[in-house]
Parts: structure tokens; C-alpha cells; sequence
């Protein structure tokens, strides 16, 4: 049985998830929550008709920056120029692009408003951040996560332009090369990342990367 989370800030372990990575359910959206989680291998993904979820799948998918694969068309792409890329510029314009998205299969969206509402918390705590990409100045793509320690956690990206959020991710791996990251968390497994060099971890190797980058510490900001 799924177990409700407890009022005190703590989480189940997660290789107690089920067969769908579903480890709790319930509470809320806290920041001090919703940290802890990150840190602990486990995020929020609201389902619609259920109560607020908490997962840790397994195999996770993930990204190291410096073995990330750039498709040659979207390194010409970059070269182009075509779009101006930004970071924190415009935080819940992204986020809110992303909840706006079509997605293939879904017929709604998980970036609840409530989600909407804690993230933009989160980011104005110094750790949620977006990158934004620009044509003529409109926003047309972009992501949106939360870096923690020597990791970057994705949550969601959106394109109103072709290749607007490849360009987008692309620049932030470039970024965390040069600060080091150890790697992005991209969840689940999606065409779109597997192009960017996406790989599975098992639960134990992933929870491990994730205690060691924390041991690094968090600048939030």
C-alpha cells in the first residue's frame, strides 16, 4: 500500500515506491518539501483525479554534461544565432509555457496552478531557474528546474519556434560543463532527450550520484 506522507518532513525510501515509481501520496507543495524530495531521489507529479504524488522511478533517466550528444542540426542551428538565450529572465512565463504545452497522449497538464505557484516560490528561493529562448524579443521556448548541490533536476521545456527549446537545453549543458555539474535528471525517458545522450541508472546508482552532489553543497541564486 502507497503510504500518505506524515506532517513532518519526511519521505518513505524510495526503493518502497511501486511497480510505477509512486512512493507517497498527499501533503503539500511546501518548499522545505518539495527540497527534501529533490534530495531525496523523489518529486512531485500530480495526476489529475488523484491526490498529489510523489515518485522515484526506476531506471531514471539522466544526462552528464560533458557526454551530452548535439545533433549536428541543432549545432547549426546554434551557430545561426537565431535565437537570443537567457537565464531567470522570465521564470513563470517558462513555466507557464510548459503547463500550456500540447503533449502527445495527455489530454491536461501536471503543472497544476499550485504547482505553478510553489515553483515560482522555489525560484524566488534562489532554486528553480529558467532558460529562456527570444526571437525578436518574444518569448518562443525554454525549461525550466532545480539545481541542487552539483545537479541540475529538469522538470519541463517548451517550443513555440522550431529547435526553441533544443536551443535552450543545449546552452544550459554548455553551462554546466563549465561549472562542473555532475548531471541533469531528466526523470523519465523521452525521444528528445535520448538524442541529447539521455541514459538509464538504476534507483541505487542514481540515489547515490545524488547524495555525493550534495555533499558539494547548493549557492542558491
Amino acid at each position: 500500500m502507497i503510504p500518505r506522507l506524515p506532517r513532518a518532513l519526511r519521505f518513505p525510501h524510495p526503493d518502497t515506491a511501486d511497480a510505477q515509481g509512486v512512493v507517497a501520496w498527499g501533503n503539500d507543495l511546501s518548499l522545505d518539501r518539495i527540497l527534501l524530495a529533490y534530495q531525496s531521489g523523489i518529486f512531485p507529479w500530480p495526476v489529475e483525479g488523484c491526490p498529489l504524488l510523489w515518485f522515484s522511478p526506476d531506471p531514471r533517466w539522466v544526462i552528464e554534461p560533458t557526454k551530452a550528444h548535439l545533433p549536428r542540426s541543432l549545432r547549426k542551428e546554434l551557430r545561426r544565432g537565431r535565437y537570443a538565450v537567457t537565464a531567470d529572465e522570465d521564470f513563470e512565463g517558462v513555466i507557464r509555457g510548459c503547463a500550456a504545452a500540447a503533449r502527445p497522449g495527455q489530454d491536461s497538464t501536471w503543472i497544476t496552478d499550485e504547482m505553478v505557484r510553489a515553483y515560482v516560490g522555489l525560484h524566488r528561493a534562489g532554486f528553480a531557474h529558467s532558460v529562456e529562448a527570444r526571437l525578436d524579443g518574444a518569448l518562443v521556448g525554454g525549461l525550466y528546474g532545480i539545481s541542487l548541490g552539483g545537479a541540475f533536476f529538469g522538470e519541463s521545456m517548451f517550443a513555440r519556434e522550431p529547435d526553441a527549446s533544443k536551443v535552450a537545453f543545449a546552452t544550459l549543458l554548455g553551462q554546466l560543463v563549465a561549472w562542473r555539474f555532475d548531471f541533469v535528471d531528466c526523470q523519465m525517458k523521452t525521444e528528445h532527450l535520448a538524442r541529447f545522450g539521455a541514459v538509464a541508472w538504476r534507483r541505487a546508482a542514481f540515489l547515490d550520484a545524488v547524495a555525493a552532489t550534495q555533499r558539494r553543497g547548493t549557492r542558491p541564486g
